[in-house]
């Protein structure tokens, strides 16, 4: 299955270079579109912050690939249950190794979302 996703370039800085374009913040990519996210640390994940997830539903998110940042830590129950109960299973791990995984996922023609908090 061939993606139009966007390559994840680098990463750093409080940012994220996507398909050569800079990115203040953290990101979250659905379908294929890439959007700032408002989630600055893993507390702040919640399960709205998660909607446009959610609203892609099973058809369009295999898994959602999260980064939660410099250092991994395992997301909040709330958020974890409720991918759970959504179909959509959850690969978390830090933020740097989200962004390198991302691009070979995304090749492999893996549906999935990203979110990414920023370092």
């Amino acid at each position: 299955m061939a993606r139009d996703a966007p390559s994840i370039d680098a990463y750093g800085d409080g940012g994220f270079r996507l398909s050569g374009q800079r990115h203040e913040g953290s990101v979250l990519i659905v379908a294929d579109q890439a959007q700032p996210w408002a989630v600055g640390s893993l507390a702040e994940l919640t399960v709205d912050a998660l909607k446009p997830v959610f609203d892609a539903g099973r058809a369009e998110v295999e898994f959602l690939l999260l980064g939660v940042g410099a250092r991994n830590a395992q997301p909040p129950r709330p958020v974890r249950d409720a991918l759970a109960a959504a179909g959509i299973g959850l690969e978390f791990m830090d933020t740097p190794a989200a962004a390198r995984i991302y691009n070979v996922l995304t090749s492999e023609g893996r549906r999935l979302a990203c979110a990414l908090i920023a370092v």
